[in-house]
């Protein structure tokens, strides 16, 4: 296999570390390395369907964005080594469980390794679904690489503001890299949306933090089995750039692939040292690092409402903040949201 590692550049930051001896800007090696493996129930419906998305969390990230709720494992380093016969093990494992999908978190700075690993899942008999869950501050040359393995393509569109981004994410080109990015995974990945019948659980709604239990029952959903879900976290106090966001997807996506405006914006709760976090409250102050009001979300709806989507979800507002993970727990989420197989 080509070096991919030796001068890295496969990520926009383009470090040109040598990650077969050292850390590049995401803070990994050459190897994969994940925390959590599960069946996760809080992803959007087509993904989740009955059985929950076989979701599989990568230590790492090529972003770092400020108020990642992930950051134990994105920016922390949380989690081990993964060889290919291990991810393997867990792919299948998944699959027997019912899982609709296995869906990738966060591996864009090991996309060689992951090609390859899922190439070995296939043989080895995985047959549902791969879904690329990311910032999409990825080059298109990386993701050629997954080209005919991943169908279904999970990005955020996270701003449209270089400013914005600049100042939460240290990248100033965010914008532009992950349009292109976004395009690329539409023009290769057609919507194909099945019809499937099963018996439904109630486990979690489609927000991220308010759950339910339930009983069981028949039902028809359906399932993505091919096409992108375009995710916007809409940031508290930033109003413009999601009208922004909004109107280039209506422009660019609608029609062509799913949108989900997420509502969830929650401040975490870091334990880091106090120069971490004065970075990471100056990084902040470009927004309100607070909960979404009643007012934000009206004023949301009303701007979809004229943008009209041919196929968007919005989640319902919810003040619950007990949905946020810790990765050094066994279970990092409520039962309701997620069952886990493995953990690092």
């Amino acid at each position: 296999m080509t070096d991919f590692y030796s001068s890295c550049s496969q990520c926009p930051r383009n470090c040109h570390v040598n990650r077969n001896e050292k850390s590049g800007f995401c803070g990994e090696k050459k190897e994969v390395r994940a925390a959590v493996a599960c069946l996760h129930f809080g992803e959007e419906p087509l993904i989740t369907v009955f059985g929950g998305s076989g979701t599989i969390f990568f230590t790492g990230c090529t972003l770092r964005c400020s108020f990642c709720q992930n950051y134990q494992i994105s920016q922390d380093g949380m989690g081990r080594a993964v060889s290919k016969e291990e991810f393997v093990k867990i792919c299948l494992d998944l699959q027997n469980k019912g899982a609709e999908n296995i869906n990738l978190v966060t591996g864009s700075h090991v996309i060689p390794l992951i090609a390859e690993y899922l190439k070995a899942a296939r043989e080895a008999g995985v047959t549902i679904p791969y879904c690329w869950n990311s910032s999409a501050y990825e080059t298109v040359e990386s993701l050629e690489l997954l080209k005919g393995l991943v169908t279904v393509w999970l990005p955020d569109l996270k701003t449209l503001n270089s400013e914005v981004s600049k100042k939460l994410f240290g990248a100033e080109d965010y914008p532009e890299v992950a349009a292109k990015a976004i395009k690329w995974m539409i023009e290769n990945n057609p919507l194909e949306i099945k019809t499937v019948n099963g018996i439904e659980k109630s486990r979690a709604s489609s927000d991220a933090g308010c759950s339910s239990d339930g009983g069981a029952e028949n039902s028809t959903k359906e399932k993505m089995m091919s096409g992108v879900i375009v995710r916007h976290l809409f940031l508290p106090g930033r109003f413009e750039d999601t009208a922004e966001t909004l109107a280039w997807l209506k422009e660019n996506a609608d029609g062509k692939a799913v949108i989900s405006l997420m509502s969830q914006y929650t401040p975490v709760p870091f334990k880091e040292d106090e120069d971490r976090l004065a970075k990471r409250r100056e990084a902040l102050s470009v927004i309100e690092n607070r909960l979404v009001t009643d007012e934000e979300d009206a004023d949301l709806r009303d701007l979809i409402d004229a943008y009209d989507f041919d196929y968007l979800f919005y989640q319902d507002l919810c003040a619950d903040t007990e949905w946020l993970p810790d990765f050094t727990r066994p279970q990092p989420f409520s039962n309701a949201l997620a069952t886990v197989l493995w953990h690092w």
